[in-house]
């Protein structure tokens, strides 16, 4: 009777271990399938974005900054923008390569605010913004100061 026990506990751990491999072979089967998903999807093509749409991210980011009183531009988007276009790249040059990103801004900084430290927190901004929407890397976020606004209805670079 002793037998007959032994017997049966050692068909209960081979049934055990037969699930347990079929489990593994299952789960890694379906592991298999799902990183031949993956690839797939990584391969159905390439997403490009446009250097506008950066220098727009830039903008946007730079204008966030307590100090920051608006983005300089040429002489024709400071003309454009006189007889009421809005032209939201003002003030931003970049150059993507491959996977990186380099941003020049021109600012008008407000009166009062010190520049330096506006422009590090620009700087910062900058670089987390386009990082965070582009999953590009920055490498280079350079910040010219064009002028001061001494009031909201004045402008200097008039």
């Amino acid at each position: 009777m002793k037998e007959q026990t032994v017997k049966a506990g050692e068909t209960f751990r081979d049934a055990k271990e037969r699930a347990d491999a079929s489990r593994r072979a299952k789960a890694e089967e379906e592991a298999a399938e799902a990183a031949a998903r993956a690839a797939d999807d990584a391969n159905i093509g390439t997403v490009r974005i446009a250097d506008d749409v950066v220098a727009m991210i830039a903008s946007y980011a730079a204008q966030e900054v307590d100090g920051v009183a608006g983005m300089a531009g040429s002489g024709t988007s400071e003309w454009l923008g006189r007889v009421g276009v809005k032209d939201p790249q003002k003030g931003v040059h970049v150059d993507v390569n491959e996977k990186n990103v380099r941003v020049d801004l021109s600012i008008i900084i407000g009166y009062g605010y010190n520049i330096p430290a506006t422009s590090s927190r620009v700087q910062a901004r900058v670089k987390q913004a386009v990082e965070n929407m582009t999953g590009l890397a920055v490498t280079d976020v350079n910040v010219r100061i064009a002028s001061i606004r001494i009031s909201p209805e004045s402008d200097t670079t008039k």
